[in-house]
């Protein structure tokens, strides 16, 4: 999706295995808010992870949804995981693939793919809910062109497991003895995680994690995680819940600094320099049966 207009979160430095927790910025697109935590002024990324926001939860009026008009990408994939509603993407590869909760929808832009995401019309006739992450991870070097895909993965695909109290499941990379079928092109972690009142799981160890609840009652050591905030984790760490609650773990290999651009992603200027031009000049080819046009922001 394209939430360039967000503003930027807020950093609060912590002690023990949580080295910083960031606050969300929201703002409201329109009938439903997100919330950012990256990039953030003192974290410009987790591992491959650049950009991070949180759709809703909210419900539209019978006759909204969402339409996020053509626009382009060019040197990352795109991550869409929902926990309600359902969004139809649409791409200039050809593809039209819906998105309901426990599902991924993975887009590598690569060298350039434009694409819209919309409420399906029968969806939006019933005033539907959405709840979700779209999430950004940067291609790393020598990757960064690689040639646009599209994949899909149904939630019986996606490895699971009850794990002292908690059920974990991966939706990218590897962890707690299972691996995702979703690609990656560096390593990767992304992992939701349910705990059980009174629960513990000891966290993987990846060159950079963070923790992100979406609700409940959790901490890392003496830090409590308050629903929203993403907490940047250093060394060994155990997540525990005093109460229900649902947690998103992202990390991995930091792929190494990236310049960030509406939704441009590279290792250099001069390579967002050519997309905005290509953008602007109709280099890019459309989304087929899409006639909508979203210029470069001033």
């Amino acid at each position: 999706m394209s939430w360039h207009n967000a503003s930027e979160p807020v950093c609060t430095e912590r002690r023990g295995a949580v080295t910083l927790v960031i606050e969300p910025r929201e703002r409201d697109l329109g009938g439903f808010s997100v919330r950012r935590v990256l990039p953030a002024a003192e974290c410009r990324a987790v591992g491959p992870f650049v950009f991070f926001d949180e759709m809703g939860p909210t419900r539209f009026a019978p006759g909204a949804g969402i339409d996020v008009r053509p626009h382009p990408h060019i040197g990352l994939s795109t991550v869409t995981f929902l926990f309600e509603g359902e969004i139809v993407h649409r791409d200039n590869l050809g593809v039209v693939q819906a998105i309901r909760p426990g599902e991924v929808n993975l887009m590598t832009a690569g060298s350039g793919v434009v694409h819209s995401e919309r409420t399906d019309p029968a969806q939006r006739a019933r005033g539907p809910r959405l709840h979700g992450i779209q999430s950004w991870m940067a291609l790393p070097d020598g990757r960064e062109e690689t040639p646009p895909a599209f994949e899909h993965h149904p939630a019986s695909s996606l490895p699971a497991a009850e794990i002292a109290g908690a059920r974990v499941r991966v939706i990218l990379g590897e962890a707690f003895g299972l691996r995702s079928p979703v690609t990656t092109h560096t390593r990767t972690l992304y992992a939701e995680v349910q705990l059980a009142a009174g629960s513990e799981l000891e966290l993987p160890r990846e060159t950079e994690l963070a923790a992100y609840p979406i609700e409940g009652a959790a901490a890392i050591g003496d830090c409590v995680l308050d629903p929203h905030t993403l907490a940047v984790v250093a060394g060994p760490a155990r997540l525990r819940a005093s109460g229900a609650s649902r947690v998103m773990l992202i990390g991995g290999d930091p792929v190494g600094p990236r310049h960030l651009w509406w939704n441009f992603v590279a290792s250099s200027r001069d390579r967002i320099e050519r997309a905005k031009r290509d953008w602007a000049g109709g280099a890019f080819a459309q989304v087929p049966g899409e006639t909508e046009f979203i210029p470069l922001p001033q």
